[in-house]
């Protein structure tokens, strides 16, 4: 089965930002291991109508050892922040999806199930991995118990949630069409695999003065795409005008501006999104999250 991992730079901030988050949790009385029946939470009730039954989708947020990869120290997702992360999936992926290309487009292309891990998988070069696609059917998303120390900042839940089920997304779309060879031409001699995390492709800018709009995009063309699209998507026009001017700088925005043209294009021939369209109406969403419009607790029927 063939999986595309969507990972991080594992930056001191990061312990900053989530210290002592876990002395503040206290334990739940509902198990998120196991239970003598499936469906016996409001959250499963929740989750049937709004996911399985609206798009045949099954969201996973007990542990299931078969779900996780053994190379890594997992834990479970805990209960409240699973439902958190349930709505903010629905709110800024699945229904931002509907509005762009129809409910139709999101129950036929948007992988059957979603899987939810409490850490996030760190690996030994210093990188972590916020999730995974796997062979068009899954996503796994990590590091879900961290949802309320980033949910007032749009910035962060970028980097830590949203941004990486719009990353994982385009894998399971281009796996279904796969996008135009010209892509991985435009800057072929810089992609650097798994040296993308380290010096020199890793400091600041150094992306963008090669033509590259993140450090992983180095990794690979198959990333290189993914992160063209998500990070699009997710930012606004004017932070997308500040990296340009960097990169145009060095003389590399065209290289980007190419590489955009080829995914624009692609979403809107293979799939009939318009690319600036599914960015207005993510952004409008994530601004209602972020100003707290949306009630993630909410798992009323």
């Amino acid at each position: 089965m063939k999986k595309n991992l969507f990972i991080s730079t594992c930056l001191l901030g990061l312990c900053t930002l989530f210290a002592g988050s876990c002395s503040e949790d206290k334990l739940s009385s509902e198990s998120v291991i196991t239970l003598g029946k499936e469906g016996s939470t409001p959250l499963d009730q929740w989750l049937k109508r709004n996911y399985i039954d609206t798009y045949n989708i099954e969201f996973k947020y007990r542990y299931k050892d078969v779900e996780s990869d053994f190379s890594y120290y997992t834990v479970p997702a805990r209960y409240d922040r699973a439902v958190k992360m349930a709505n903010l999936v629905k709110y800024s992926c699945l229904e931002a999806f509907d509005e762009a290309a129809g409910i139709d487009f999101t129950r036929n292309n948007f992988p059957k199930l979603i899987y939810l891990m409490g850490n996030w998988e760190f690996k030994n070069n210093g990188t972590y991995i916020l999730g995974t696609a796997e062979g068009g059917k899954k996503i796994l998303l990590s590091g879900i118990n961290y949802i309320d120390q980033v949910l007032t900042d749009a910035k962060s839940i970028n980097q830590y949630y949203l941004k990486t089920v719009y990353h994982e997304f385009t894998h399971i779309l281009n796996q279904t069409k796969p996008y135009s060879a010209d892509f991985q031409l435009v800057t072929g001699k810089g992609y650097v695999a798994d040296s993308w995390s380290k010096e020199p492709y890793v400091t600041d800018n150094y992306c963008l003065e090669h033509g590259f709009i993140s450090a992983y995009s180095q990794h690979s063309d198959i990333e290189d795409f993914a992160e063209m699209f998500s990070i699009y998507v997710t930012n606004t026009p004017e932070q997308w005008e500040k990296w340009m001017k960097i990169a145009e700088a060095k003389g590399q925005k065209g290289f980007i501006v190419s590489k955009l043209d080829i995914v624009r294009n692609y979403m809107r021939d293979s799939w009939g999104i318009n690319l600036d369209q599914l960015r207005d109406i993510f952004l409008r969403r994530q601004a209602d999250i972020v100003a707290g419009r949306i009630d993630l607790t909410d798992i009323s029927l």
